[in-house]
């Protein structure tokens, strides 16, 4: 059980590592429109090839583009699972956000109440 955790865990990290990274979140959600190759991927940000596919191999390790190479051209693919995955991690502390939101929102009115009690 507990090595189900760890190695679950450890596909997270990549995960979220991968996510980390500005350039490579604008990359997702490039292909979250259409498949792309590197090339195109690595031109809205004015970089090589070489670099484009650095960060797309980062993607890859983390489980979230597939490539596909037909000859010269690496078509990549968005696989959205393991967002899903990752979504259903951080949906586990969602509770904790909504509790403080509402006692931050109670508390707002009430000093907005007191404020008008004021006036």
């Amino acid at each position: 059980m507990f090595n189900h955790m760890v190695e679950q865990f450890a596909h997270l990290d990549a995960v979220f590592h991968a996510l980390a990274d500005p350039t490579r979140r604008a990359m997702l959600g490039h292909l979250a429109e259409r498949e792309l190759t590197i090339g195109e991927l690595a031109t809205p940000f004015s970089m090589s090839f070489a670099g484009a596919s650095k960060h797309v191999r980062v993607l890859e390790h983390a489980g979230l583009v597939t490539r596909t190479i037909r000859g010269r051209t690496h078509l990549c693919r968005l696989q959205a699972a393991r967002l899903a995955e990752a979504d259903a991690w951080l949906r586990r502390y969602e509770r904790f956000w909504n509790d403080r939101l509402d006692s931050l929102e109670a508390l707002l009115r009430a000093e907005d109440e007191a404020q008008a009690k004021k006036k």
